[in-house]
C-alpha cells in the first residue's frame, strides 16, 4: 500500500486541507485574465502552411477511386496526402501500453467507416486556398450497409465495421468478447429475492465543445528535429502516436504544450498532430492544422453512448440481495479509448454498495459512428447515473425512504468488494447523513446512527462461492447465454496472474488451456471484528407492501451466470492485466 511520505512531500500536500474555502489564487489566472496566456495557435512562422482535409460523406462505404490532379494543381497547393504517404497509417491510442490492436488509419485507403473520417490531405499557402482545393479532389464511393445500434451491430449477420475487429466487439487479451465479473450466485439470489426489478438507460454522445478547437502547428528546425506546438491534453501520449504513425525517432519530436483551450477528454486522441508533422516533414515547412468549429462539432471524438441494463433483487426490508448489470460501449468505427472505459465501467460496479451476489458483462461494440472518447469520468459517469436512478426506483418498490435505503445498503469498512478487495475508507454513509442534515431531509434517529466503520467484515467481508460461466468466448456469439458450468469455492481470493495460460491443443482455430480452470487454494483469512456491530437495520416505521410488481422477465433477458472457456473471471483495473 502506498502512503504519503511526509518527511518528503511536507511542502506539497497539507492533511489539514486548510485551503478549502480560502480564496487562493491559481498560478495561470493572471496570464488568462490579461489574455497573455500563450496557446498553441499564438505561435507564428514565416512560410507556414495550412492542412485541410477532404472527409467522407458516407457512413460506410468502399473507396473505388480518388482523384487528386485537380487538387495538385490549383492555386497555392504544396502537396496533397493520401494513406500511401503515411508511413505507419494504422494505429490505437493504447498501442503505446501494448494494449488492443492498430485499427485506424490516419487517412483512409480502401474503406470509410464514419461520417467525416479523413480520407485525403490538403497543405497550401493560406487556409481559403487549401478550403478550394479540398473541392476539387473527387472521390468515387460504393456505398455499404451500416449499424448504428450497438446489440444490433453485435448480431451474427450484422455489417462488419472494422475488419480488425470481425465480430464487431473489442477482443481483450485477444481471447474475450467482453470485461465480465462474477461473485456469488446471482441467479439462486434473484430465485430468493421479495422483489426483481430491470430497467434499461440509454446515454447520448456528448460534444466536449471546447473553446479551443483541437489543433497543432509542427515546424522544421535546423537539426533534423520538429517543434510541434500542440493543445493535447496527454502531451505524451500524443508524442508517442505521431512518432509512431510518422515513423521516426521521438527524440526528433519537440513538443510543446500545457495550455488548453478546454478539453474535458476530447484532446487526448492526437487528432491533428500526425499530419501536420507529416505535413513538415514532406514540406520542409511548417504546417498548421486546426479543426474549424463545425469539424470539431461533428467529427471531433463525442462521449461514448452507452446502453446499460440493471436487474436487481431486493428483500423487502430494503437489502439488495443480487444486481446484473449488461453494459455496452459504443466505440464508434474504431477502438480510441472505448475498451479502457468498459475496463472502468467494470471497476466501478456496483457502486458504493454491498451487494452479496453481482454479476456484469460489459461490450464494448463497433458502429458506423463517429470514434468516441473520453469524457469526464468517462467509463464511470453513466453507470454511476443509472445506478442512482436505480436506487430510487428500487426504494420505491421496497416502501423505503430513497436516503435509508442508501444508507442500508452503503459499503462499510472490510466488506468484501465483487472484486475480491476488502472496502475501505468508505464513508457514503456520512456522506448521506450529511446531504441529508443541508437539505432538510428527515431520516429516522436508526439511520442518523449508522456508520461506515462499523457493520462490515464479519460475514460480509468473506468472498461467497461463485458461479462462472461460459460466456465470452471469442469468435462464438452463441456463447453469451451459457449455462453455468462450474462454481469457484468460497473464499477463492483470486485468480493467478499470468501474461500467457500454459496451452496445448487448439478449439475454434485457438489454443485451448490443458486444465479449466485452475486456481489458486483459498487464503485463510484473519477474523475480523468490528468494534461496534450495529442491531439490525429497522426503518422508521414498518414498510408496507410494495406497490410495485416487476414486469415479468423480457425474452432477451440476461443469461444466468456460467463459466468462461478457461474459467477466468476478466477484470482489470490496470492496462493489460488480466486475474486469472
Amino acid at each position: 500500500m502506498l502512503e504519503m511520505r511526509k518527511d518528503i512531500f511536507a511542502d506539497e500536500r497539507d492533511d489539514n486541507l486548510n485551503v478549502i474555502g480560502k480564496g487562493l489564487q491559481r498560478q495561470d489566472a493572471p496570464g488568462h485574465v490579461t489574455g497573455r496566456t500563450r496557446y498553441f495557435d499564438d505561435h507564428a512562422f514565416e512560410g507556414m502552411l495550412h492542412l485541410k482535409v477532404v472527409r467522407s460523406p458516407h457512413a460506410h462505404a468502399r473507396i473505388r477511386s480518388i482523384d487528386i490532379s485537380a487538387a495538385e494543381r490549383a492555386p497555392g497547393v504544396k502537396r496533397v496526402l493520401r494513406g500511401a504517404d503515411v508511413p505507419v497509417n494504422k494505429n490505437t491510442l493504447l498501442s503505446l501500453i501494448n494494449f488492443g490492436k492498430d485499427d485506424e488509419p490516419t487517412l483512409a485507403v480502401d474503406k470509410v467507416r464514419y461520417k467525416g473520417e479523413p480520407v485525403v490531405a490538403i497543405l497550401a499557402d493560406s487556409e481559403a486556398q487549401a478550403l478550394a482545393a479540398r473541392k476539387l479532389v473527387r472521390i468515387d464511393y460504393e456505398p455499404l450497409p451500416t449499424v448504428f445500434d450497438v446489440e444490433e451491430a453485435l448480431k451474427p449477420g450484422a455489417p462488419v465495421v472494422n475488419e480488425t475487429y470481425p465480430g464487431n466487439y473489442f477482443e481483450y487479451h485477444e481471447r474475450f468478447d467482453h470485461q465480465k465479473l462474477r461473485f456469488g450466485d446471482v441467479e439462486r439470489a434473484f430465485s430468493g429475492a421479495d422483489i426483481v426489478m430491470e430497467h434499461r438507460y440509454q446515454m447520448s454522445p456528448i460534444e466536449h465543445a471546447p473553446t479551443e478547437t483541437n489543433g497543432t502547428i509542427a515546424a522544421p528546425e535546423q537539426n533534423g528535429r520538429f517543434v510541434v506546438h500542440s493543445c493535447a491534453q496527454g502531451l505524451f501520449f500524443a508524442l508517442g502516436t505521431t512518432a509512431k504513425i510518422v515513423d521516426v525517432e521521438s527524440n526528433r519530436l519537440h513538443f510543446i504544450g500545457g495550455t488548453v483551450g478546454g478539453g474535458f477528454g476530447g484532446k487526448v486522441d492526437s487528432l491533428t498532430e500526425p499530419l501536420a508533422v507529416l505535413g513538415a516533414m514532406l514540406t520542409g515547412k511548417p504546417v498548421r492544422f486546426v479543426l474549424d468549429r463545425e469539424e470539431e462539432m461533428l467529427y471531433g471524438s463525442p462521449r461514448g453512448a452507452e446502453r446499460i441494463y440493471i436487474k436487481d433483487g431486493v428483500m423487502r426490508d430494503g437489502r439488495i440481495v443480487a444486481r446484473y448489470i449488461r453494459s455496452y460501449f459504443d466505440a464508434g468505427a474504431y477502438t480510441r479509448l472505448s475498451s479502457y472505459a468498459a475496463i472502468k465501467c467494470t471497476a466501478h460496479v456496483p457502486g458504493p454498495y454491498w451487494i452479496p451476489n453481482v454479476a456484469s458483462d460489459i461490450y464494448v461494440a463497433y458502429t458506423n459512428r463517429c470514434p468516441s472518447t473520453a469524457m469526464r469520468g468517462f467509463g464511470v459517469t453513466a453507470v454511476d447515473f443509472a445506478l442512482e436512478v436505480q436506487m430510487d426506483r428500487l426504494a420505491e418498490a421496497a416502501s423505503m425512504d430513497p436516503m435509508e435505503f442508501r444508507i442500508l445498503n452503503a459499503y462499510r469498512d472490510g466488506d468484501m468488494k465483487p472484486h475480491r478487495r476488502a472496502a475501505k475508507n468508505t464513508a457514503l454513509v456520512e456522506c448521506v447523513q450529511v446531504a441529508a442534515e443541508k437539505a432538510n431531509w428527515p431520516l429516522s434517529e436508526q439511520a442518523k446512527r449508522q456508520s461506515s466503520l462499523t457493520g462490515g467484515a464479519g460475514e460480509r467481508g468473506q468472498i461467497p462461492a461463485t458461479t462462472v460461466d461460459t460466456k465470452g468466448q471469442i469468435g462464438r456469439p452463441e456463447t453469451r447465454t451459457g449455462t453455468a458450468t462450474q462454481t469457484l469455492p468460497a473464499g477463492t481470493a483470486r485468480i493467478p496472474l499470468s501474461k500467457q495460460p500454459v496451452m496445448e491443443g487448439a478449439r475454434d482455430g485457438r489454443a485451448a488451456p490443458t486444465q479449466v480452470p485452475r486456481y489458486e487454494p483459498a487464503r485463510p483469512a484473519a477474523a475480523a471484528t468490528p468494534a461496534y456491530a450495529p442491531p439490525p437495520y429497522q426503518p422508521a416505521s414498518p414498510p408496507a407492501a410494495p406497490s410495485y410488481q416487476p414486469a415479468p422477465p423480457p425474452v432477451s433477458a440476461p443469461a444466468s451466470p456460467a463459466q468462461t472457456q478457461h474459467g477466468a473471471v476478466r477484470f482489470s483495473s490496470v492496462f493489460g492485466t488480466r486475474r486469472r
